[in-house]
């Protein structure tokens, strides 16, 4: 769970400092930086697990890794830095299946490129590793840290254990061609697994280090790798799959009907130790939480062809009438991915969505915003198989996504100019609602004249929708129910009570 991402000379994102919490929503207008903060976390995901300039190339409008250097008109900067904060699972493999568990669940870990010039020793031009740092968090400072709503004695209990006395288990020392990038023994403060010169590494240490060496750096990998952007497609979503298809949930959507009849399949069996029936309580919760979206939805199952060896999603309406994915509807199909990835109990980490209101009716959108908060874990309750360490972070630009969001979980992007060095420019800076947790230590909130936009459009909430939320959701009070706003709105507001 990334709690704190740092961010400085990627893109347009220079200086930027951004806490999440389980869900958040950033919004903001087209080119302020909404999808680049997507692209920073989705590149440091490839680099906890490819080489660095694949990791690059892998980036959107990456035909160079120089375009990933924030550019001010010819010129670049040199370097780019991350920092990012996390919680990891405590217990987990690694890719040679060996165990691993942490000695401590809270990190820090940084990471620091420069554009390098060929030499006799390495290739011409390329990415270079100017600083890696692994480090961890005290327990005890925690509080200090994770600044969202949450309950001390059962989820951050739960989520944030252990102890370490040495600072870090990846550490840099040295200047320019000295040096070194060293891995420290996970289980005492003194001594140290491998040592490596930075000039010449292809790749991040953090991305080759296995449980056997390191533990803790081995479940960081591991939850860097979890990061995704879903770029759910309807294409991909409509597919029938192979019986041999994976049973997870693709970025693009794929493997939908595969890991849908997976999860039915692998169900608890029940008291009397039998398999439950192909029509199992996974269709019957995807079909209740579908029918949010559409009414008509009374049964969705997976069709398995054994002729073909063909997997297919079917919906049933209330008239009987059954329908493969193919005739379903693109929000319709993009909502039911959602759906099959909620109950999914192995996706944990960091879910990006971007812009989850396309194909959705207005009407719904409370409909797909409280999917997305029940995505991510509860941070009232104590983790486990029942609430993974998961997290949600959405992009949006629509009035109805803004003011419907819970005031705690809205980020506002937006471009502001800079002098630095004589040269003036626009970056992206990071905003939050004034009075919300994001801006308890001090940090700036959004001038409320910025969110008029998005909310004059916004009518009166539908009174039979706010009572069908529930308890812990409807105390919330939205963006749209703030009392300095009403006066500038078209039509009164009457929020949750």
């Amino acid at each position: 769970m990334l709690t704190r991402l740092k961010v400085s000379g990627f893109k347009n994102l220079v200086d930027v400092d951004v806490r999440f919490g389980p869900f958040t929503c950033v919004a903001g207008a087209n080119g302020t930086g909404k999808s680049n903060l997507f692209d920073a976390t989705h590149f440091l995901s490839l680099l906890a697990d490819k080489p660095l300039l694949e990791a690059a190339g892998s980036i959107r409008d990456a035909s160079s890794f120089r375009n990933l250097f924030h550019r001010v008109g010819d010129h670049c900067v040199e370097e780019m830095s991350f920092e990012a904060e996390m919680v990891i699972p405590a217990e987990g493999e690694d890719d040679l299946g060996q165990r691993a568990r942490a000695s401590i669940t809270f990190v820090r870990y940084t990471l620091v490129l420069g554009s390098r010039q060929g030499n006799a020793h390495v290739a011409p031009g390329g990415l270079e590793i100017l600083k890696e740092e692994l480090a961890h968090i005290k327990v005890r400072d925690a509080h200090k840290h994770l600044l969202f709503p949450h309950r001390a004695s059962t989820w951050r209990r739960s989520a944030v254990m252990g102890q370490r006395s040495a600072p870090y288990f990846i550490s840099t020392e040295g200047e320019g061609s000295a040096r070194v990038i060293t891995v420290h023994r996970d289980e005492g403060s003194r001594g140290h697994v491998s040592r490596r010169s930075a000039v010449t590494l292809p790749r991040t240490t953090l991305s080759v280090v296995n449980a056997a060496e390191s533990p803790t750096a081995a479940l960081v990998r591991n939850e860097m790798r979890s990061w995704r952007v879903l770029q759910l497609e309807p294409p991909s979503l409509r597919r029938p799959d192979g019986f041999m298809a994976p049973p997870r949930l693709g970025t693009d959507g794929s493997n939908l009907a595969a890991t849908l009849y997976h999860l039915a399949r692998t169900e608890q069996p029940d008291e009397l130790g039998e398999p439950k029936a192909a029509t199992s309580s996974v269709y019957a919760r995807v079909a209740n939480r579908l029918s949010e979206l559409v009414e008509d939805i009374r049964e969705v199952f997976v069709d398995r062809d054994e002729k073909r060896e063909l997997l297919t999603l079917m919906a049933t309406g209330r008239d009987g009438t059954s329908h493969p994915a193919l005739a379903l509807s693109d929000g319709t199909l993009r909502f039911l991915g959602l759906a099959v990835l909620e109950i999914a109990p192995g996706a944990t980490g960091l879910i990006c969505l971007e812009e989850p209101e396309n194909g959705i009716h207005p009407g719904r959108i409370p409909a797909v915003l409280r999917l997305l908060q029940d995505i991510a874990t509860d941070p009232e309750e104590e983790t486990g198989p029942d609430n993974p360490l998961r997290q949600v972070i959405i992009n949006t630009h629509s009035p109805a996504v803004v003011g419907q969001v819970d005031r705690d979980s809205l980020v506002v992007a937006q471009l502001v100019e800079t002098l630095r060095g004589g040269e003036r420019f626009k970056r992206a800076h990071f905003s939050a609602m004034p009075g919300t947790w994001r801006c308890e230590n001090g940090a700036e909130g959004v001038a409320l004249g910025r969110l008029l936009a998005y909310l004059n459009p916004i009518l009166p909430p539908d009174q039979e929708a706010s009572d069908a939320l529930p308890r812990s959701r409807a105390r919330k009070p939205r963006v749209v129910d703030s009392p300095d706003l009403q006066r500038y709105l078209p039509f009164p507001q009457s929020g949750p009570s």
